[in-house]
């Protein structure tokens, strides 16, 4: 069986669409980046420390964890804290290119009780251009709770849709997990 080690209802429904079954275990991680940590890295670690987090408890199973940051400028923009940190971060991208990153983890099913390994860690990343926004734009856009919960204080498949002018890479990267990335992760482990 695949576990997703994610609460996400996004990464959720892109499994759905790509026909790939799986059961929810949430991981609950510190997502802090670490002091002098790569975007890429940071993404990476946080994806396999969700994955052997839900794996610690299913053995048997094939465990998918993902870690979504967006960055601009080399700082990773996590999920708002509030409004007033979701207008500052969509004023950052606000006529801008910036990129956004999803950490990907398979943890396999292992044969004793030790802890599980990482059978494989990558990450996908596509670049997201922003069109300019206003400060009316961006305070409306705030106020109707989409950014909130959001990497880059953002959803592409959303009302944020209409800023969006060009995306270079995977639209499903953006929206939470690289599904053609996934699929053939779990076909090469042997999930699929």
């Amino acid at each position: 069986m695949i576990v997703l080690a994610s609460a996400s209802p996004r990464r959720q429904d892109l499994l759905r669409n790509a026909g790939i079954p799986f059961a929810v275990q949430p991981a609950d991680i510190n997502e802090t980046p670490l002091p002098g940590e790569s975007p890429r890295d940071c993404a990476e670690r946080l994806a396999k420390e969700k994955a052997v987090a839900a794996a610690g408890s299913r053995s048997q199973d094939y465990v998918l964890g993902a870690d979504t940051i967006v960055v601009i400028d080399d700082t990773i923009l996590g999920k708002p804290r509030d409004a007033e940190d979701a207008s500052r971060m969509l004023r950052l991208l606000a006529g801008r290119t910036h990129a956004v990153i999803t950490g990907v983890c398979v943890v396999g099913p292992v044969a004793s009780r030790q802890l599980p390994v990482a059978s494989k860690t990558t990450s996908e990343t596509t670049l997201v251009t922003f069109c300019e926004m206003s400060a009316d734009e961006i305070r409306d856009y705030v106020a109707t709770g989409e950014p909130m919960g959001k990497a880059g204080a953002y959803a592409i498949q959303g009302i944020a849709s209409r800023w969006i002018s060009r995306i270079e890479g995977d639209y499903s990267n953006v929206v939470g997990l690289p599904v053609a990335l996934v699929y053939r992760m779990l076909r090469e482990q042997g999930a699929l």
